[in-house]
C-alpha cells in the first residue's frame, strides 16, 4: 500500500498516518477545532486514501461520540469511498486486511450520514482464527485489529474474543514485558471493550504506563485515549 500511494520526495506514509493519529486524538480529547475527516485528510489525494485505509475504522472514532465531532457530510463520504475503492482486499489478502476494510465499511454505515447505501458491503472476514490461533498469534493478530473496538463496530468479533479475554490479557502483559508499546496498546484497547478482565491485570494503570512509555507514539496515544473515552479505561 505505501509504495501504490508514495512516490519519489513524497512525504512518508508513516508521516501522514501519524499526523491523522494525532488528529484523531485531539477530537478524542476534546481539544481544538470540531473534526472532519475531510479536513484533515482530503479528497483526491492518494496518500490520504492510503492513510484511511491504514487507520481503518479510527479515521471515524470522532462521530462515535456526538457532542465531539460532526460528519463533514458528502466530503467526508467521499474521501471514505475513495478509500475503500483504492484499497480493497484481494483475493489472497490477510485475515487482518479484510478485517479492517471489513471495520471501516461498519464505521462508515454507522457513524456517517449517508448510511449504508452510499458504502460497499462489509465483505466476509474468516473468523476461525479467533479461536484457533494460539494466545501469542492471537495478541498479535487482535492487536492489529485494534481499530475495530469502537461501539457498535465489529459485535460479533467482540463476541468471540470475549471467549479469550485471559489469552489477551497474557498478550498484554507480554507486550508489555517486551516494550512493545503499539501491541500493547491495541490489546489494552480490545480488553477495555470486553468483559470479564482479570482484575489483578491492572489495565488502568497499564493503559497509563504504555502511553507514557511510548514516547508520543501517536497510534498508542489514539488506543489509549480510545479506550478511556468509549469504556472508561485507562488513567
Amino acid at each position: 500500500m505505501a509504495e501504490q500511494a508514495q512516490g519519489a520526495g513524497a512525504v512518508p506514509l508513516s508521516a501522514v498516518v501519524a499526523d491523522a493519529a494525532n488528529g484523531v486524538v485531539l477530537a478524542l480529547a476534546g481539544g481544538g477545532d470540531p473534526y472532519a475527516l475531510s479536513r484533515l485528510l482530503g479528497q483526491g489525494d492518494a496518500m490520504a486514501s492510503a492513510a484511511i485505509r491504514v487507520l481503518g475504522a479510527d479515521a471515524l472514532a470522532p462521530y462515535a461520540l456526538d457532542h465531539r465531532a460532526v460528519p463533514g457530510g458528502e466530503d467526508d463520504e467521499a474521501v471514505v469511498r475513495e478509500a475503500l475503492a483504492a484499497y480493497p482486499p484481494g483475493p489472497d489478502a490477510s485475515a487482518v486486511s479484510v478485517w479492517t476494510y471489513r471495520g471501516l465499511v461498519e464505521a462508515s454505515h454507522a457513524f456517517l450520514p449517508g448510511g449504508a447505501d452510499r458504502f460497499p458491503q462489509a465483505p466476509q472476514a474468516a473468523s476461525a482464527w479467533v479461536t484457533d490461533d494460539p494466545w501469542p498469534k492471537l495478541s498479535h493478530r487482535v492487536s492489529q485489529l485494534a481499530a475495530l473496538a469502537l461501539p457498535g463496530v465489529a459485535p460479533d468479533l467482540a463476541d468471540r474474543l470475549a471467549v479469550r479475554t485471559d489469552d489477551l490479557a497474557r498478550g498484554f502483559v507480554r507486550a508489555v514485558r517486551r516494550r512493545d508499546w503499539l501491541q500493547a496498546a491495541g490489546l489494552g484497547r480490545w480488553l477495555a471493550r470486553l468483559p470479564d478482565v482479570p482484575r489483578t491485570l491492572g489495565l488502568d494503570t497499564g493503559l497509563t504506563f504504555v502511553r507514557r512509555m511510548s514516547d508520543g507514539d501517536p497510534r498508542v496515544a489514539l488506543h489509549v485515549v480510545a479506550a478511556r473515552q468509549f469504556y472508561g479505561r485507562g488513567g
